[in-house]
């Protein structure tokens, strides 16, 4: 288990992000604005394993959050740093990497491919161990994104293996069809709910006999019963 700060002025973004990094086990420290995540690293710093930095934030912004960070750490420490921004131009990424951050994400994003990227990145850190879930016959490595079926590789879409992750991670929970658009195809998807009929149906054809542990809920969306 690890503990993450979430540095994003917009609440509506802290809650999703939180949210489905809690489902991974994670605890979560949420910062408002530039002011209140830099007292979190100060206070915290040796308890954090990552530190997501929204750009854009009032009092001061992520890059300037990234730069008193690094100047501040020690010898050989090092926190793993996600900057979480919606400015996609290369200057602004090319700036945070230089400045010490480890990822970069634009908004709008998928949740369930932050989370993962997230788990790669606490991976690459030394922080996790290697997240390999096993289900019956189905077997996922999510740091290879690999996908067996009794032994045998899958080739699924990223969309496909997206939709895969969520429903493994909210196993046993009736998830309505926008739920599910919601979260693998991103908060400002304004997609037809059929997309996640026509995704659902591709994915239990690739996974064969695997495939009904994706169950209908009539009325309603699904349930991974893995």
């Amino acid at each position: 288990m690890s503990t993450i700060l979430i540095a994003d002025d917009e609440a509506r973004i802290r809650r999703l992000v939180s949210d489905f990094l809690k489902r991974d086990g994670h605890n979560i420290i949420e910062a408002a604005d530039g002011a209140q995540a830099l007292q979190a690293l100060e206070n915290r710093r040796e308890g954090l394993d990552l530190a997501i930095l929204d750009v854009m934030m009032p009092k001061l912004d992520g890059f300037e959050v990234l730069r008193e960070l690094r100047a501040q750490e020690g010898d050989g420490a090092h926190l793993p740093v996600m900057m979480l921004t919606a400015r996609a131009e290369e200057t602004d990424q090319v700036r945070g990497l230089e400045d010490g951050a480890d990822d970069y994400v634009t908004k709008p994003f998928s949740p369930v491919v932050l989370a993962a990227r997230v788990r790669t990145l606490l991976k690459r850190e030394g922080r996790v161990s290697a997240p390999i879930a096993q289900m019956g016959m189905l077997s996922i490595n999510e740091l290879r994104r690999e996908v067996l079926v009794s032994g045998k590789s899958t080739d699924l879409t990223p969309k496909e293996y997206e939709l895969l992750i969520y429903f493994k991670n909210n196993r046993a929970i009736a998830l309505s069809r926008e739920s599910i658009l919601n979260a693998v195809w991103g908060y400002d998807y304004f997609g037809d709910l059929r997309t996640v009929d026509t995704h659902v149906k591709k994915l239990r054809a690739k996974l064969g006999e695997a495939g009904s542990m994706i169950e209908t809920v009539r009325g309603y969306g699904y349930r991974f019963e893995g």
